[in-house]
């Protein structure tokens, strides 16, 4: 690799976008499109600039940045938020990821596209993209809305559909077909590694960082992030799958802790950096001579993401229960496609089965449908009111009674839905973490020790084997109800008792296939029983009482960042919804006693807990106050969030606009005879809290007064004052 060509490639690919994006941003375009904008300047495709002289190099780095992406993402994923944000979001997800991988193959299909081509066409149509939602969300003033906190958690579920679409589609590409078979097969090794990781990662690293936090400044944290995001590319390509899986499984992990924030921000520079020569290296593959032949297919594309996502997420939501208002602002919400269309584009390229022809179609696609984001946002509430205009009025009753139904289903469970549930959980958990340890003995641990001790060391290894399964063995066969729940389950003591005679059967079946391979299946079968019988028997409490603390510690693990922070799951009864907002410096309650903002009469809303830096405090009293950057969660309804959110995220209406730091210094004016401030002094003008200026000299004639701060300003006064040149030119 030739380091010289290298290094200037870069310079020149982050000089240009540099310069493309601060244009954007002043026309107020999403940054993304400036670094595709910036890579199609930056390649041969654009004749009247220099292009990159190695179009491998930017290939080099832009894998770097796919991986720190990836890890990026993660990082706002997080498995517990996962658990987290409900059925609704899950189902919706599906419907939507189903929906546009069938409408995109069949599209693909009439395109006369090859099988594997419209599959990855499919999987690029269904991913919206969380970047350009974000930005649109937060433009409008719309992230306190209940159906953003809905669209949120379905691009979380997104993202992990995304993940493992990427794993399958490399392991089907290699064939040009879809084998059923091979598939699940895929699936079935993707979850087990994604469980075995969750599982070390979740126990491990919140421990160890609680432990060295005082050593984490924030250069030893970025190395250390970084360390396990790399690491884990690469022990995820050791595993068989790609580096970028590795990364958003590392990202994940950490998402969980309770210095997440801090990894984010440390990390942003490199995730900045690398993320915009990945779009840039996108926006090399644009060639205008492609576009200009399929301008059919690109707005044919566009119309299908756009019309696709609406129904596909309207039709989505209201399956879940939601209501039709919610549902309909929902889908009109996701209609783009963006990083990961990107990325899995990428992917079918490096694997040299996507044609070349579709990577530039689908970055036209992307752009199109990211100008037009905002403007079917905005479109959802006129579209509401026509729809519930004609919606027929028995439709519209179903739909309603359809939503409370639901509604009220959600926020019941039994026991026995709990019961079932937890012991699933444990059996797949267990079951997983059991074969990993039968794995990793048979294929490292035992050819060691033979190795080591040829007479002894199967034996040896067989005894160390058991030992750690056994703490897993004996949780199988444990009973997973608890106190509460024997009581109302008292009646049902047989399927309990059925229940409890799988979970021993199968941890049996364990101990027998291990002994069956390393030794014979009678040895397994007559051992196998006897070892079951004595955890039970003899190990029972010690054993016991060691999982009863390894599973507190991987719960409290688990939930560390939703204990330390206000977050909870989202979904409440009927229309209520928790958001959480930051109280700034200019709201009216600073200082006040809660129990004196009235803030439940006034506006309707409940505060339920207070997050202050380090400090949390749940169902605060009367007596607690607010103060600036707290963090407060709020319980109502979408209007009554709206009400408060300026309220208490108020911006500083007596300054105006946000004033440019650039604008604000020394100037000096002339007063005129129809100057706003003759007649008054500085206090009386209010120029400090109003105006956001302050006085320095007033020079009246030749001379100089001595305390400007109490003059009374006359026409023709000269002033030195510290302002914006618009405030001046008020002013003067």
């Amino acid at each position: 690799m030739n380091i010289e060509s290298l290094i200037s490639d870069l310079a020149f690919i982050l000089l240009l976008g540099a310069g493309v994006t601060v244009l954007f941003k002043w026309i107020k375009q999403p940054v993304v499109l400036g670094y595709i904008v910036a890579g199609f300047l930056a390649s041969p495709n654009f004749e009247p600039l220099p292009s990159v002289t190695t179009e491998a190099n930017i290939e080099f780095w832009a894998q770097i940045g796919i991986v720190v992406l990836l890890f990026s993402l993660g990082l706002e994923f997080s498995f517990k938020k996962l658990l987290n944000v409900g059925g609704s979001a899950v189902v919706t997800a599906l419907i939507i990821v189903v929906g546009m991988m069938i409408t995109g193959f069949m599209i693909g299909k009439l395109l006369h596209f090859s099988n594997i081509n419209s599959l990855f066409l499919g999987g690029m149509l269904s991913m919206s993209s969380t970047t350009i939602i974000i930005k649109a969300f937060t433009d409008l003033n719309l992230r306190q809305k209940k159906f953003a906190s809905l669209v949120f958690a379905v691009l979380i579920v997104e993202d992990l559909f995304a993940v493992v679409m990427m794993v399958l589609l490399s392991s089907l590409a290699a064939g040009d077909n879809v084998e059923g078979g091979e598939m699940l097969f895929s699936i079935g090794k993707l979850v087990f590694f994604l469980i075995i990781w969750f599982l070390v990662g979740v126990y491990v690293l919140p421990s160890v960082f609680n432990k060295t936090r005082n050593f984490l400044n924030n250069e030893t944290l970025l190395v250390v992030s970084m360390g396990l995001c790399l690491g884990m590319a690469v022990f995820s390509v050791a595993c068989g799958f790609s580096l970028a899986l590795g990364a958003f499984v590392m990202g994940s992990i950490l998402a969980g802790t309770n210095i997440a924030e801090r990894i984010e921000h440390v990390t942003a520079p490199v995730k900045d950096l690398f993320g915009a020569v990945f779009f840039i290296s996108v926006g090399m593959m644009v060639q205008p001579a492609i576009i200009a032949e399929y301008w059919g297919p690109i707005l044919l594309l566009s119309a299908v993401v756009i019309i696709g996502m609406i129904v596909f997420g309207t039709a989505g939501m209201l399956i879940t229960g939601q209501s039709l208002k919610v549902a309909i602002e929902s889908g009109f919400s996701l209609t783009q496609i963006g990083e990961f269309a990107f990325i899995i584009a990428s992917l079918g390229m490096s694997l040299g089965v996507l044609e070349p022809t579709i990577y530039p179609i689908v970055v036209a696609v992307s752009v199109i449908t990211t100008f037009t984001t905002p403007y079917f946002i905005k479109l959802a509430d006129p579209a509401y009111r026509v729809i519930e205009r004609i919606l027929p009025r028995r439709l519209h009753f179903l739909i309603d009674r359809y939503t409370e139904d639901a509604t009220k289903a959600g926020s019941t469970s039994s026991a026995w839905v709990q019961l079932i549930k937890r012991y699933l959980w444990r059996v797949l958990l267990y079951s997983i973490v059991l074969i990993a340890i039968t794995i990793v003995s048979q294929h490292y641990l035992m050819p060691w020790i033979t190795s080591l001790i040829p007479g002894w060391g199967k034996l040896i290894g067989t005894v160390i084997t058991l030992g750690a399964m056994a703490p897993f063995l004996l949780a199988l066969c444990l009973s997973t109800s608890k106190r509460a729940e024997r009581l109302e389950l008292e009646p049902y003591k047989v399927p309990r008792a059925v229940m409890m005679l799988f979970r021993i059967a199968i941890a049996m079946a364990f101990i027998v296939h291990y002994l069956g391979s390393t030794y014979s299946m009678a040895v397994g079968a007559s051992v196998g029983v006897a070892l079951v019988l004595l955890f039970i028997l003899l190990l029972s409490s010690r054993v016991r009482s060691r999982m009863r603390s390894i599973e507190t510690t991987f719960i409290k693990n688990l939930n560390e960042r939703d204990l330390s922070k206000s977050g909870r799951n989202n979904n409440l009864v009927g229309d209520l919804h928790l958001a959480r907002m930051v109280v700034s410096g200019t709201c009216r309650f600073v200082g006040e006693k809660l129990m004196n903002t009235d803030l439940h009469r006034n506006f309707g809303v409940n505060v339920v807990n207070i997050q202050r830096g380090t400090k949390f405090i749940a169902a605060p009293s009367g007596s607690d106050r607010l103060f600036p950057g707290d963090v407060v969660g709020v319980i109502g309804t979408d209007e009554q969030l709206q009400t408060i959110l300026p309220v208490l995220e108020s911006p500083d209406e007596d300054n105006g606009n946000n004033i440019n730091p650039a604008e604000y210094r020394l100037r000096d004016f002339t007063l005129s005879e129809i100057s706003p401030l003759i007649g008054l002094t500085p206090a009386q003008a209010h120029l400090r809290d109003k105006h956001s200026t302050m006085i320095v000299a007033v020079k009246r004639g030749d001379k100089w007064l001595d305390n400007p701060g109490s003059t009374t300003f006359q026409p023709g006064d000269k002033l030195w004052a510290v302002t914006t040149a618009a405030t001046a030119r008020h002013l003067h």
